[in-house]
């Protein structure tokens, strides 16, 4: 199964194909890399400034409802609402190319994607793939003003970016509670699809909790995302998923290739603490372990070679000096368990990670090459550069 970025080049899709895979054998870079899980958690408890980016609208109070009249057309209210927070991207990239006597040649390429203005001070959240490796972005908002972007920082893992734009008058979207979805309810997605400015198209929320794996030669997959049939496309990328009452919901990101009616987007939620952490931090501090490559374990691979447990996760290499390796955690051992619960898969062990914070102690439950099970105490620092 292949899915497209939402992003839009001229010239062709902006985004690669992203392939399925599964996971037996992954390079899991997040424990380097690895799966990134998108219901992400902070990777600090300690005492945070006030969030830049406001929490889920409506905690503690109720929502009023909109009038009978705007519920009518729910995608009407809803464009009427927060269209105008939602602006276009346009950007510049130079590539390398050659051409007919095979001569390297620099070509600039244009591209166009979305954004959704999360702050009045000028802070606009998109995707990733919208705006990396560009050399010129320009935000055109609804009334037509065109302003500078600059990249704040981004996330690859996530997918997820934020840029700055200097301006007054900057309407800010609200956000909502992406938790408190119901499967069915409806859902408007927009964007600027194919250079079709501020384009509004209205589904429902299809299904929540998807998967996708965006680099197959990694495992690195993103997860806990939202599924819609909302019609999204190239240029939808970085654009808003909203509800009938004009809360962004989610980030839009990706579609199915062969399919029709299936759109992907990031939970605002887990956007949210991303936006924030790249506001304050310039980046997404993440807690980290430290195993570079795993193998997942089930029945037949644990008959086949005789292994002392049929769940698990095998250890075929750690980061010498990281976490794990300080601890005593080594190639050949088995991580059967993470302060009591059960590890079955590599998404698992990622689960564990980043839902602790940098400095906090896991217990692992290891099964070593002594067939011997022990307990052993892995300190989370904040993940390299890159990692």
């Amino acid at each position: 199964m292949s899915y497209y970025y939402g992003g839009y080049r001229k010239g062709g899709l902006a985004g690669l194909a992203l392939f399925l895979a599964a996971l037996a054998g992954a390079i899991i870079g997040g424990l380097l890399v690895g799966i990134v899980i998108v219901n992400y958690y902070p990777a600090s408890r300690e005492a945070q400034p006030a969030p830049v980016i406001p929490g889920p609208a409506g905690e503690g109070a109720q929502v009023p409802s909109p009038k009978l009249s705007d519920t009518t057309f729910s995608a009407a209210y809803a464009a009427r609402k927060v269209g105008s927070s939602v602006v276009k991207i346009a950007t510049k990239q130079e590539a390398l190319v050659y051409d007919f006597f095979f001569m390297p040649v620099v070509q600039e390429r244009e591209g166009l994607g979305s954004g959704v203005i999360i702050d009045k001070s000028g802070y606009i959240l998109t995707n990733n793939h919208v705006v990396e490796g560009v050399t010129e972005i320009t935000v055109v908002l609804v009334d037509g003003r065109q302003l500078p972007g600059s990249i704040v920082g981004t996330d690859p893992y996530t997918d997820l970016a934020v840029i700055k734009v200097e301006g007054a008058d900057l309407p800010a979207a609200e956000l909502g509670n992406s938790d408190n979805l119901v499967i069915g309810e409806p859902a408007i997605a927009i964007g600027n699809p194919y250079g079709f400015d501020h384009t509004v198209t209205a589904g429902v929320i299809s299904a929540i909790n998807r998967s996708v794996t965006i680099d197959a030669s990694t495992g690195n997959a993103l997860e806990g995302l939202i599924q819609t049939d909302a019609p999204i496309n190239p240029g939808n990328s970085g654009g808003a998923l909203v509800t009938s009452t004009g809360t962004v919901i989610g980030i839009n990101t990706a579609i199915v290739a062969q399919a029709q009616g299936i759109g992907l987007a990031i939970p605002i939620n887990s956007a949210r603490t991303v936006a924030n952490e790249i506001i304050q931090y310039g980046k997404v501090r993440r807690p980290y372990v430290g195993i570079a490559r795993v193998t997942e374990i089930d029945r037949y691979l644990a008959a086949r070679n005789r292994l002392p447990v049929d769940q698990g996760i095998y250890v075929s290499s750690v980061v010498r000096g990281g976490p794990a390796d300080r601890a005593g955690v080594g190639p050949g051992d088995i991580i059967i368990a993470v302060d009591g619960q059960n590890i079955a898969t590599a998404t698992d062990l990622q689960k564990a990670v980043y839902k602790s914070a940098i400095g906090d102690t896991l217990e692992f439950t290891v099964v070593g090459t002594n067939r011997r099970e022990r307990t052993v105490r892995v300190v989370l620092t904040e993940a390299p550069t890159g990692r």
